[in-house]
């Protein structure tokens, strides 16, 4: 059953918060002009859990997983985010929106890395900006990071003469160099052949066994069955059904959900 967190006052500032969930949403809607892409989703993620969103196309899974770090303003409703209160409705201000994203990163379809950089140099620029490292420790720990991913001899090496599947390892290294309480994947194998995926999908599965918690729009079903602890099923801007993965796969309780699970597992 979908849970709800209270909401707040609209002028509530921005506060830090215990508890045990990593991420809390309540009531989230989300419009563009006359079309509602949210309907008031709520949805409560455990520290360290692994919650993975899928659904059809139009579903607004990604609009969802934008509005968790505020890429997408959320119009009503209100969030805790690794403790950071926030309410949907209201303009954040940068410091606000800056101290978010530290702390959550986001990995997206596209790659999004700097053409005219190095692989490591994509990674040292954000710790640099962000973290304010020194030139050495943020070199240090991008080479840490791409022998994580399997791509130490990549450091000195431009995006471009990577293939997809390394470019994605190399947003994933990137996001991780922030060192973020969670991680938001937003479709991250959709634009690979399956053999690329594959080694993307192994990177985020050691990510996950770290204890990262983590939201993963996805279309591999295998992915959110076996390492998923948690299933959300969305379907036209609501949450269809959610629960444990192998249940929801194996036995989903609502009829649409069924057949959303026909379709893809078996095509």
């Amino acid at each position: 059953m979908t849970q709800h967190v209270a909401a707040a006052p609209a002028a509530a500032p921005a506060v830090r918060m215990p508890g045990d969930y990593a991420i809390e949403l309540g009531g989230i809607r989300k419009s563009y002009g006359d079309h509602e892409v949210l309907k008031g989703v709520s949805l409560r993620v455990k520290q360290g859990e692994v919650c993975s969103i899928i659904g059809p196309s139009g579903a607004g899974k990604s609009t969802l997983l934008r509005c968790v770090n505020l890429l997408e303003e959320p119009d009503h409703g209100n969030m805790i985010v690794d403790g950071q209160y926030m309410q949907g409705g209201i303009n954040h201000s940068r410091k606000e929106l800056l101290e978010l994203r530290r702390r959550v990163g986001m990995v997206f379809q596209s790659f999004n890395l700097f053409p005219h950089m190095t692989v490591l140099d994509n990674i040292v620029l954000p710790q640099r900006r962000v973290l304010k490292r020194s030139p050495e420790a943020a070199r240090d720990k991008g080479r840490e990071l791409l022998d994580k991913v399997g791509l130490a001899d990549k450091a000195d090496s431009y995006p471009a003469k990577l293939s997809g599947g390394q470019q994605q390892r190399v947003a994933i290294a990137r996001a991780l160099a922030l060192e973020p309480s969670a991680m938001l994947f937003d479709e991250p194998t959709s634009a690979l052949d399956p053999e690329l995926a594959h080694g993307v999908l192994n990177v985020m599965k050691e990510v996950a066994a770290t204890g990262m918690t983590m939201m993963v729009v996805t279309h591999e079903m295998n992915f959110a069955r076996t390492i998923g602890d948690h299933l959300v099923v969305m379907e036209d801007g609501a949450i269809l059904e959610e629960g444990d993965p192998e249940k929801v796969m194996s036995h989903p309780e609502k009829e649409r959900t069924a057949e959303f699970l026909s379709a893809v597992i078996n095509r």
